[in-house]
Protein backbone atom coordinates (compact mmCIF):
# COMPACT_ATOMS: atom_id res chain seq x y z
CA UNK A 1 0.00 0.00 0.00
CA UNK A 2 1.47 3.41 -0.89
CA UNK A 3 2.35 5.82 1.90
CA UNK A 4 0.46 9.18 2.28
CA UNK A 5 3.08 10.87 0.11
CA UNK A 6 2.52 8.25 -2.63
CA UNK A 7 6.07 6.98 -2.21
CA UNK A 8 6.71 3.27 -1.58
CA UNK A 9 7.29 1.95 1.94
CA UNK A 10 10.85 2.48 3.12
CA UNK A 11 11.67 -1.22 3.12
CA UNK A 12 10.74 -1.33 -0.55
CA UNK A 13 12.87 1.76 -1.25
CA UNK A 14 15.87 0.21 0.50
CA UNK A 15 15.41 -3.03 -1.46
CA UNK A 16 14.96 -1.22 -4.78
CA UNK A 17 18.18 0.75 -4.31
CA UNK A 18 20.14 -2.14 -2.81
CA UNK A 19 20.87 -0.20 0.37
CA UNK A 20 22.28 -1.56 3.59
CA UNK A 21 23.41 0.35 6.66
CA UNK A 22 27.17 0.85 6.80
CA UNK A 23 28.78 0.37 10.20
CA UNK A 24 31.71 2.57 9.10
CA UNK A 25 29.28 5.49 8.66
CA UNK A 26 27.46 4.84 11.93
CA UNK A 27 24.23 4.16 10.04
CA UNK A 28 21.06 2.64 11.47
CA UNK A 29 18.08 3.22 9.19
CA UNK A 30 14.86 4.31 10.89
CA UNK A 31 12.01 2.68 8.98
CA UNK A 32 8.88 3.30 11.08
CA UNK A 33 7.16 6.27 9.42
CA UNK A 34 4.80 6.68 12.38
CA UNK A 35 7.85 7.17 14.58
CA UNK A 36 9.59 9.54 12.18
CA UNK A 37 6.41 11.62 11.97
CA UNK A 38 6.28 11.72 15.76
CA UNK A 39 9.83 13.10 15.73
CA UNK A 40 8.87 15.65 13.08
CA UNK A 41 5.83 16.75 15.07
CA UNK A 42 8.00 17.13 18.17
CA UNK A 43 10.26 19.43 16.18
CA UNK A 44 7.26 21.61 15.23
CA UNK A 45 8.12 21.67 11.55
CA UNK A 46 4.96 23.31 10.16
CA UNK A 47 6.17 25.96 7.71
CA UNK A 48 9.78 25.61 8.93
CA UNK A 49 13.09 25.65 7.10
CA UNK A 50 14.97 22.52 8.14
CA UNK A 51 18.57 21.40 7.98
CA UNK A 52 18.90 17.60 8.13
CA UNK A 53 22.09 15.58 8.53
CA UNK A 54 22.42 11.98 7.41
CA UNK A 55 18.97 11.36 5.90
CA UNK A 56 19.98 7.94 4.54
CA UNK A 57 17.05 6.53 2.53
CA UNK A 58 14.88 9.42 3.72
CA UNK A 59 12.60 8.16 6.47
CA UNK A 60 12.83 11.31 8.58
CA UNK A 61 13.05 13.49 5.46
CA UNK A 62 9.67 12.24 4.30
CA UNK A 63 8.18 12.80 7.74
CA UNK A 64 9.49 16.37 7.93
CA UNK A 65 7.91 17.20 4.59
CA UNK A 66 4.68 15.34 5.37
CA UNK A 67 4.38 17.32 8.63
CA UNK A 68 4.57 20.59 6.77
CA UNK A 69 8.21 21.66 6.56
CA UNK A 70 8.43 24.39 3.94
CA UNK A 71 11.90 23.33 2.85
CA UNK A 72 14.47 20.72 3.83
CA UNK A 73 18.18 21.01 3.09
CA UNK A 74 19.67 17.54 3.63
CA UNK A 75 23.37 16.70 3.78
CA UNK A 76 24.28 13.10 2.98
CA UNK A 77 27.81 11.75 2.46
CA UNK A 78 26.70 8.25 1.38
CA UNK A 79 26.23 8.49 -2.39
CA UNK A 80 24.31 5.19 -2.40
CA UNK A 81 21.36 7.02 -0.81
CA UNK A 82 21.12 9.83 -3.35
CA UNK A 83 18.78 7.96 -5.70
CA UNK A 84 16.23 7.34 -2.94
CA UNK A 85 16.43 10.98 -1.86
CA UNK A 86 15.95 12.12 -5.46
CA UNK A 87 12.62 10.28 -5.51
CA UNK A 88 11.49 12.21 -2.42
CA UNK A 89 12.58 15.48 -4.05
CA UNK A 90 10.46 14.61 -7.09
CA UNK A 91 7.45 13.97 -4.84
CA UNK A 92 7.92 17.36 -3.14
CA UNK A 93 8.96 19.72 -5.97
CA UNK A 94 11.08 22.64 -4.81
CA UNK A 95 11.02 21.58 -1.15
CA UNK A 96 14.00 19.24 -0.81
CA UNK A 97 17.63 20.06 -1.62
CA UNK A 98 20.19 17.30 -1.16
CA UNK A 99 23.87 18.15 -0.70
CA UNK A 100 26.32 15.26 -1.11
CA UNK A 101 28.92 16.17 1.50
CA UNK A 102 30.40 15.42 4.92
CA UNK A 103 28.44 17.39 7.55
CA UNK A 104 31.51 17.68 9.78
CA UNK A 105 33.35 19.77 7.18
CA UNK A 106 30.49 22.08 6.17
CA UNK A 107 30.19 25.75 7.06
CA UNK A 108 26.44 25.63 7.63
CA UNK A 109 25.83 29.37 7.68
CA UNK A 110 27.63 29.74 4.35
CA UNK A 111 25.77 26.79 2.81
CA UNK A 112 22.38 28.09 3.93
CA UNK A 113 23.18 31.52 2.50
CA UNK A 114 24.23 30.01 -0.83
CA UNK A 115 20.90 28.14 -0.99
CA UNK A 116 18.91 31.30 -0.27
CA UNK A 117 17.80 30.25 3.20
CA UNK A 118 17.54 33.29 5.44
CA UNK A 119 17.20 33.30 9.21
CA UNK A 120 17.72 30.53 11.76
CA UNK A 121 16.77 26.99 10.75
CA UNK A 122 15.50 24.00 12.66
CA UNK A 123 17.99 21.13 12.67
CA UNK A 124 16.49 17.65 12.71
CA UNK A 125 18.48 14.45 12.36
CA UNK A 126 18.77 10.80 13.17
CA UNK A 127 22.48 11.42 13.69
CA UNK A 128 25.01 8.76 12.76
CA UNK A 129 26.23 7.44 16.11
CA UNK A 130 29.90 7.87 15.23
CA UNK A 131 29.67 11.65 14.69
CA UNK A 132 26.62 12.65 16.73
CA UNK A 133 28.46 14.11 19.72
CA UNK A 134 31.04 15.85 17.51
CA UNK A 135 28.30 17.52 15.46
CA UNK A 136 26.47 18.67 18.58
CA UNK A 137 29.66 20.20 19.97
CA UNK A 138 30.24 21.90 16.62
CA UNK A 139 26.76 23.47 16.73
CA UNK A 140 27.15 24.52 20.36
CA UNK A 141 30.54 26.17 19.92
CA UNK A 142 30.01 28.42 16.91
CA UNK A 143 31.48 31.91 17.13
CA UNK A 144 28.16 33.58 16.34
CA UNK A 145 25.55 33.46 19.10
CA UNK A 146 22.58 33.23 18.92
CA UNK A 147 23.49 30.56 16.35
CA UNK A 148 22.31 29.81 12.81
CA UNK A 149 19.85 27.27 14.25
CA UNK A 150 16.57 27.88 16.05
CA UNK A 151 16.26 24.41 17.57
CA UNK A 152 17.86 20.97 17.44
CA UNK A 153 15.76 17.80 17.37
CA UNK A 154 18.27 14.98 17.38
CA UNK A 155 18.57 11.26 17.95
CA UNK A 156 21.35 10.03 20.23
CA UNK A 157 22.24 6.91 22.12
CA UNK A 158 20.35 7.15 25.42
CA UNK A 159 23.63 7.21 27.34
CA UNK A 160 24.78 10.29 25.41
CA UNK A 161 21.38 11.95 25.82
CA UNK A 162 21.62 11.42 29.57
CA UNK A 163 25.01 13.14 29.62
CA UNK A 164 23.68 16.14 27.70
CA UNK A 165 20.81 16.79 30.13
CA UNK A 166 22.52 15.61 33.35
CA UNK A 167 22.32 17.84 36.41
CA UNK A 168 25.15 18.61 38.85
CA UNK A 169 25.63 15.94 41.48
CA UNK A 170 24.66 13.07 39.17
CA UNK A 171 27.13 10.51 37.73
CA UNK A 172 26.38 11.49 34.10
CA UNK A 173 27.20 15.18 34.63
CA UNK A 174 30.35 16.12 32.73
CA UNK A 175 31.93 18.30 30.06
CA UNK A 176 29.13 17.71 27.56
CA UNK A 177 26.50 18.64 30.17
CA UNK A 178 28.26 21.93 30.95
CA UNK A 179 28.78 22.83 27.30
CA UNK A 180 25.18 22.06 26.31
CA UNK A 181 23.57 23.76 29.28
CA UNK A 182 25.78 26.86 29.29
CA UNK A 183 24.28 28.13 26.03
CA UNK A 184 21.11 26.09 25.57
CA UNK A 185 18.22 24.23 27.17
CA UNK A 186 18.21 20.52 26.33
CA UNK A 187 15.49 18.04 27.21
CA UNK A 188 14.81 14.40 26.38
CA UNK A 189 11.49 13.96 24.56
CA UNK A 190 11.18 10.17 24.39
CA UNK A 191 13.10 6.93 24.01
CA UNK A 192 13.29 4.92 20.80
CA UNK A 193 13.48 1.14 20.92
CA UNK A 194 16.30 -0.75 19.23
CA UNK A 195 13.67 -2.57 17.17
CA UNK A 196 12.77 0.63 15.30
CA UNK A 197 16.05 0.52 13.40
CA UNK A 198 17.60 -1.62 10.69
CA UNK A 199 19.95 -3.03 11.76
CA UNK A 200 18.97 -2.76 15.44
CA UNK A 201 21.70 -0.97 17.43
CA UNK A 202 22.97 -2.51 20.65
CA UNK A 203 21.53 0.32 22.76
CA UNK A 204 18.32 2.26 23.29
CA UNK A 205 18.17 5.68 21.62
CA UNK A 206 16.51 8.92 22.67
CA UNK A 207 15.20 12.01 20.89
CA UNK A 208 16.46 15.30 22.30
CA UNK A 209 15.13 18.81 21.74
CA UNK A 210 17.57 21.66 22.33
CA UNK A 211 16.76 25.38 22.20
CA UNK A 212 19.52 28.03 22.29
CA UNK A 213 19.51 30.65 25.03
CA UNK A 214 19.74 34.29 23.98
CA UNK A 215 22.69 34.64 26.35
CA UNK A 216 24.81 32.05 28.18
CA UNK A 217 23.81 31.09 31.71
CA UNK A 218 26.79 33.09 33.01
CA UNK A 219 29.52 35.11 31.26
CA UNK A 220 32.71 33.34 30.20
CA UNK A 221 34.86 32.87 27.15
CA UNK A 222 34.12 29.58 25.40
CA UNK A 223 37.80 28.60 25.13
CA UNK A 224 38.29 29.18 28.86
CA UNK A 225 35.21 27.15 29.73
CA UNK A 226 36.44 24.31 27.54
CA UNK A 227 39.87 24.43 29.19
CA UNK A 228 38.64 24.28 32.78
CA UNK A 229 36.06 21.56 32.11
CA UNK A 230 38.66 19.46 30.26
CA UNK A 231 41.06 19.71 33.21
CA UNK A 232 38.38 19.18 35.86
CA UNK A 233 36.66 16.19 34.28
CA UNK A 234 39.91 14.73 32.98
CA UNK A 235 40.47 13.60 36.58
CA UNK A 236 36.92 13.66 37.86
CA UNK A 237 37.58 11.47 40.90
CA UNK A 238 40.02 14.00 42.30
CA UNK A 239 39.30 17.18 44.18
CA UNK A 240 39.40 20.28 42.00
CA UNK A 241 42.53 21.60 43.71
CA UNK A 242 44.33 18.54 42.33
CA UNK A 243 42.77 18.15 38.88
CA UNK A 244 43.17 21.84 38.03
CA UNK A 245 46.92 21.84 38.70
CA UNK A 246 47.34 20.90 35.04
CA UNK A 247 46.06 24.42 34.30
CA UNK A 248 47.51 26.40 37.17
CA UNK A 249 50.07 25.43 39.84
CA UNK A 250 48.18 27.67 42.28
CA UNK A 251 44.84 26.02 41.49
CA UNK A 252 43.62 26.37 45.07
CA UNK A 253 44.02 30.16 44.96
CA UNK A 254 42.26 30.28 41.57
CA UNK A 255 39.35 28.27 42.98
CA UNK A 256 39.00 30.56 45.96
CA UNK A 257 39.03 33.55 43.59
CA UNK A 258 36.09 31.93 41.82
CA UNK A 259 34.25 31.39 45.10
CA UNK A 260 34.57 27.60 44.88
CA UNK A 261 35.63 25.19 47.64
CA UNK A 262 38.97 23.67 46.49
CA UNK A 263 37.94 20.29 47.94
CA UNK A 264 34.86 20.01 45.72
CA UNK A 265 34.69 17.48 42.91
CA UNK A 266 33.81 18.60 39.38
CA UNK A 267 30.44 16.86 39.07
CA UNK A 268 29.12 18.87 42.01
CA UNK A 269 29.65 22.32 40.44
CA UNK A 270 26.86 24.14 38.65
CA UNK A 271 27.23 25.44 35.10
CA UNK A 272 27.40 28.98 36.49
CA UNK A 273 30.23 27.94 38.82
CA UNK A 274 32.18 26.53 35.90
CA UNK A 275 31.71 29.86 34.13
CA UNK A 276 33.04 31.62 37.24
CA UNK A 277 36.03 29.27 37.24
CA UNK A 278 36.62 30.01 33.55
CA UNK A 279 36.69 33.74 34.31
CA UNK A 280 39.15 33.18 37.17
CA UNK A 281 41.37 31.11 34.88
CA UNK A 282 41.20 33.79 32.16
CA UNK A 283 42.24 36.49 34.66
CA UNK A 284 45.40 34.58 35.55
CA UNK A 285 46.62 34.01 31.98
Amino acid sequence: MPEPDNLPPLRAVIAAHGLSAKKSLGQNFLLDLNLTRRIARSAQMQGAQVYEVGPGPGGLTRALLAEGAARVLAVERDERCLGALAEIAAAYPGQLDVVPADAMSIDEAKLLGERGIVGPVHIAANLPYNIGTALLVKWLTGDAWPPFWKSLTLMFQREVADRIVAKPGTPAFGRLSVLAQWRAQPKILFDVSRSAFVPPPKVTSAVLHIVPLDEPVAPARLEDLEAVTAAAFGQRRKMLRQSLKTLAPDAEVMLRDAGIDPTERPERLSVAQFASLARAWSARR
